[in-house]
């Protein structure tokens, strides 16, 4: 069955984890027992900051709070400052360096370090985003969010972007202004506190606060450095959306479809972590900041630097519909407009698909650039698109691999259950057509058709896309009761991908850098450690999970063996291994 919550246990005892405030507060108070202390509660955006002036504070009886956020620069102030970052596109801004010390007033900061300086005995607390930048802080809380939990938090309307006050805007404008500015200036903070904070708060549960020492999730990560694991998977639905997903995961009912599952995006999953009975739940990102050479490898993290990579996702659209026509940006375009290294390739790897299932890639032989784009822009206009005349829709069976390097025009068909394994910046996909219809805000979903045009690389036509994308399938060995095979990606992109067919035991090897997999046929499987490391770890089928390169040699094999039903693992790797 597959495991909608799966954790990495760190400790047995469920007293290392503090839970509810009381709880919290208690674990705390040893730690400011000195006559004059200085708490500092740094807050990942979209921490419910008000919980803990009204919940916490009043517990551990501070003789001054000091609101960091009250120290930003005005929002108007602020808006401007970042402007340059976000442009005017309802989706793309520009990667950028801003850090949380852009978004503070110098004498708004000066006025509040002076009324610190002022209080000589009892606790002080400093709490709120760049908290830490405001005071010196003796001992140092990181209240830390998901961003899954944030992304809700934003379509409930509850949060407002940082510094902004915009509780009224859109999902989408929040979203985009986080991803864009937020996260990336509080990341930056981020990465400079994890080796020094002294209590790690988590903040998703919201009832249900918990609280870890720092040293305690420092060993949590040195040990997910060290074995496979898997990240928490999140679903979400879409116009497009289908139902493969409801029954094979176990999802309840109540949402419209299952359009997604982001189960491998370190980026935006989660890491459960667990202390006995208790779980605590951070951004996986945090691994990725804390250990990259450990979890990426010494050539990967060279070349990406703490940022993850691959990227596993689940496209369902069984009994849904066509996902909207698009293309991705071809590097040197994603760098000089929105300031990315590296761009999304990506292929489609069938996990199941119904009969007459087809994948839309590249375009037809002898079509009119110039006739193409005006029909896009007609049906921009209000008019239909008849993608059949331009785009190859090609047959798609359960297992097939197509390759989809930037800039080749592709989409999945209706009824088809794809693993979509890709490059990490997903947020940059240039839609072309949606099939005039609607999000599930009722409103329609942007296009861009400008940007598509600048990328769509012609000549990938149907001789071309037949040649180079599908059914690139070939034997790279064998052994007892096993197989492995090469099926992508293309020359063009960095990810390697191997199929391994197996009834017995499988030998793998990390090669020094991050391999991210998932079985894609076969009820369950135990990955094993060839020194020992670490203890026997299953799976089941269509989960994917993470094997650090640090783990180097490992095997997998079916938990219940059959000659009969043989599994399969995909796996994938950066090419740039040393």
């Amino acid at each position: 069955m597959y495991d909608k919550h799966p954790y990495v246990p760190v400790s047995a005892q469920a007293s290392d984890c503090a839970v509810g405030w009381p709880a919290i507060a208690e674990r705390l108070r040893p730690a400011l027992q000195a006559g004059r202390v200085v708490l500092g509660i740094e807050c990942y955006p979209g921490v419910f900051t008000g919980d803990l002036h009204r919940e916490l504070l009043p517990l551990l009886q501070p003789a001054l709070v000091i609101d960091a956020e009250a120290c930003f620069l005005p929002p108007r102030a602020l808006a401007a400052r970042l402007q340059p970052c976000l442009g005017d596109d309802p989706v793309f801004g520009r990667m950028n360096g801003v850090t949380l010390a852009d978004f503070l007033d110098a004498g708004k900061v000066a006025e509040a370090r002076c009324r610190i300086a002022r209080q000589r005995h009892g606790r002080i607390v400093a709490v709120g985003s760049a908290a830490s930048l405001v005071a010196d802080c003796d001992v140092l809380v990181y209240a830390d969010l998901a961003r899954w939990e944030i992304q809700r938090r934003q379509r409930r309307g509850e949060i407002a972007n940082l510094g902004a006050g915009n509780f009224e805007d859109r999902a989408a404008a929040k979203y985009k202004r986080a991803y864009f500015v937020d996260w990336r200036a509080a990341d930056r903070r981020k990465k400079q506190l994890l080796a020094a904070h002294d209590f790690l708060l988590d903040t998703n549960d919201r009832p249900r606060p918990k609280l870890i020492s720092g040293e305690c999730h420092r060993q949590a990560l040195r040990r997910c450095s060290q074995r496979p694991f898997r990240v928490v998977p999140y679903f979400d639905p879409g116009p497009w959306g289908g139902h493969w997903m409801e029954r094979v995961c176990d999802l309840p009912g109540g949402e419209p479809n299952h359009a997604w599952c982001f189960d491998c995006v370190p980026e935006e999953n989660s890491l459960m972590l667990g202390f006995g009975d208790a779980r605590v739940e951070i951004p996986s990102q945090n691994l990725v900041y804390a250990h990259p050479r450990e979890l990426l490898g010494d050539a990967v993290h060279a070349r990406f630097g703490a940022e993850f990579p691959i990227r596993f996702d689940f496209l369902d659209t069984m009994g849904g519909g066509n996902l909207s026509l698009q293309v991705h940006p071809l590097t040197e375009y994603i760098q000089d407009q929105f300031g990315m290294h590296y761009t999304q390739d990506e292929s489609y790897y069938l996990l199941d698909a119904a009969p007459g299932a087809g994948v839309y890639l590249g375009l037809r032989e002898g079509i009119e650039p110039a006739a193409m784009l005006c029909d896009l822009r007609r049906a921009q206009d209000g008019g239909g698109f008849d993608a059949s005349r331009y785009v190859n829709r090609w047959p798609a069976e359960k297992h097939d691999h197509f390759l989809i390097p930037a800039g080749t025009v592709h989409c999945s068909g209706r009824d088809s259950m794809v693993l979509e394994i890709s490059a990490t910046p997903y947020i940059f996909t240039f839609k072309l057509w949606d099939w005039g219809r609607l999000g599930l805000d009722g409103r329609p979903r942007p296009l861009h058709l400008e940007h598509g045009a600048a990328n769509i690389q012609w000549e990938r036509s149907t001789r071309w896309v037949e040649r180079n994308l599908i059914h690139r399938v070939s034997p790279v060995a064998a052994g007892k009761g096993w197989r492995e095979e090469r099926t992508g990606l293309h020359e063009r992109e960095f990810i390697e991908t191997r199929r391994h067919w197996f009834t017995g035991r499988v030998p793998h090897e990390t090669g020094g850098g991050v391999n991210v997999l998932n079985l894609v046929e076969g009820e369950a499987a135990v990955i094993e450690s060839a020194s020992g490391a670490f203890e026997p770890y299953a799976v089941h089928y269509a989960e994917t999970f993470i094997v650090p390169a640090a783990v180097g040699r490992y095997t997998i094999r079916p938990a219940r063996p059959n000659p009969e039903r043989p599994l399969a693992t995909l796996k994938a790797f950066v090419r740039c291994r040393a």
